[in-house]
């Protein structure tokens, strides 16, 4: 297992945390979001899952990765 710590804009709620979370787990990986520090820490495993997919799957709720 890996984990990686994100930095994600635009997150202002629990639904936001709800969605970031649920697409990220969706890809097989689990994620606990943070608004206060807007960061996304997810552990995944990197034999099956990239970082970038990771970034994807939380752009595609409408978030930005930076």
């Amino acid at each position: 297992m890996a984990n990686v710590v994100l930095n994600v804009e635009g997150m202002s709620c629990g639904h936001c945390v709800s969605s970031v979370e649920k697409a990220v787990g969706n890809l097989g990986a689990s994620a606990k979001a943070d608004l206060t520090s807007k960061t996304v820490a997810v552990d995944y495993d990197d034999s099956k899952l990239s970082v970038d997919a990771i970034k994807e799957a939380i752009e595609d709720q409408g978030y930005d990765v930076v």
